[in-house]
C-alpha cells in the first residue's frame, strides 16, 4: 500500500490540505481497490487554518514512513516552518521519498533546500516572493506544475488537482487517473495545456522615469503600429540609447514590452467585451488574427477563445460577436 502523508502546518489553506486527501483517498483500481492511504501528518496534535482548527493524527515523524509526501501551502500569516518539520523533509528526500507541493507549498519545500538547483512553481502571483526569497530555484510562474521526477510542484487551488491526477498517472497509468478525474469532475488534461492563466504585469518601472510619459503613449495606442523609431522620438533619444535604458529600467525590451501590454489588452478586452477575435486583434495591435492567436498562445497557455470562456462576463451573457 503507498503511503500518501500529508503535511498540515498551522494556517495550512483548507483547499490545499483537502485536494490530495479527496483525490488520492478516492482513487480506485480496475478491481476496486484503493492504491493510497492517506495519512495527515503535523508538528503537534492541532493546527489552526483561517477558519477553524484541526485535530492531528500523525506527528511529523509518520513522514518516514510515506512513498508520498505531500505540503500544502499556507497563508501569508504562516511563520518559519518549524526546524523539525524542515529537518524531517530533508531526511524524506534523502530516503528517495516523492516530494510535491501544492501552491505555496513550495515556500517550504525550498525552505528545506529541497528545490535548488531545480525548476519550481507555485502561484503566479507567489512566484516572484518565491524567485527573491531562494534565488537557486528555478522559478516558472506559467505552468500548472513541474515534474522534476522525485520533486515536483504546483501552482495554485485547482492545479493541485492537476498534480495530483499527474502522480497517479505515473503511479497506476491513465485509465485510473482517468477514473480519480471524473470522480473530482475534473479534466484529466486541462484544454490550457500546462499554463497557468495569468493577467501579465507589466514589469516596475520607477517613479519618475523617463519612460513613464512613454509607457503611457504605448498604452494608449496599442491599435497603431509603433515602431522602435517613434517610440525613441517620445523619449528624444537615439534607437540604441532607448533600447539600452529601455532594458536597464524594465527588464526587458521595447518590443517584448509591447506584445506584453497587446495581450494584456486582448485579455481585457476578452473579459469583458463581446467583441469578435477579429476585431480585438486589430483593438490591440496584432497586424492579424492569425498572429494574434498565436501570440496569445504562446503568453497565455491557450487560445482565446478558450480564455474566454473561463473569464468572460460578456461570453455569459450571450454568444459572442463574429
Amino acid at each position: 500500500m503507498h503511503i500518501v502523508a500529508i503535511l498540515a502546518l498551522d494556517h495550512v489553506v483548507p483547499f490545499d490540505l483537502a485536494t490530495p486527501i479527496e483525490v488520492f483517498g478516492r482513487a480506485r483500481l480496475p478491481d476496486g481497490r484503493g492504491p493510497y492511504r492517506v495519512r495527515v501528518c503535523g508538528p503537534g496534535p492541532e493546527v489552526g487554518t483561517e477558519a477553524f482548527a484541526l485535530r492531528v493524527p500523525y506527528g511529523v515523524d509518520a513522514l518516514a514512513e510515506a512513498d508520498t509526501v505531500i505540503v500544502p501551502g499556507c497563508s501569508e500569516r504562516a511563520g518559519p516552518p518549524p526546524p523539525e518539520v524542515l529537518e524531517a523533509l530533508r531526511d524524506a528526500a534523502a530516503r528517495g521519498t516523492r516530494l510535491a507541493s501544492i501552491c505555496a507549498g513550495a515556500f517550504t519545500l525550498a525552505a528545506a533546500g529541497l528545490l535548488d538547483g531545480l525548476r519550481a512553481t507555485t502561484h503566479w502571483a507567489a512566484a516572484p516572493a518565491l524567485a527573491r526569497r531562494f534565488p537557486l530555484v528555478d522559478v516558472r510562474p506559467d505552468v500548472l506544475y513541474v515534474d522534476n521526477g522525485q520533486v515536483l510542484t504546483s501552482a495554485g487551488a485547482a492545479a493541485g488537482l492537476d498534480l495530483c491526477l499527474h502522480m497517479i498517472r505515473r503511479d497506476h497509468g491513465s485509465a485510473v487517473a482517468a477514473d480519480a478525474a471524473r470522480l473530482s469532475v475534473m479534466p484529466l488534461e486541462r484544454e490550457g495545456g500546462q499554463a497557468q492563466f495569468i493577467v501579465h504585469e507589466h514589469p516596475p518601472v520607477p517613479a519618475g522615469s523617463l519612460l513613464e510619459p512613454v509607457l503611457a503613449w504605448i498604452e494608449d495606442n496599442l491599435g497603431r503600429d509603433l515602431t522602435l523609431r517613434e517610440m525613441a522620438a517620445r523619449c528624444g533619444m537615439s534607437e540604441r540609447t532607448f533600447g539600452r535604458r529601455f532594458r536597464q529600467q524594465t527588464g526587458t525590451t521595447p518590443l517584448q514590452w509591447l506584445l506584453r501590454a497587446r495581450v494584456r489588452r486582448a485579455q481585457y478586452l476578452l473579459e469583458n467585451t463581446d467583441h469578435g477575435v477579429e476585431r480585438i486583434a486589430a483593438q490591440a495591435g496584432f497586424g492579424s488574427p492569425t498572429a494574434f492567436r498565436e501570440r496569445f498562445k504562446r503568453v497565455v497557455g491557450t487560445t482565446p477563445q478558450a480564455y474566454r470562456s473561463s473569464f468572460s462576463t460578456a461570453f455569459n451573457r450571450g454568444p459572442a460577436a463574429t
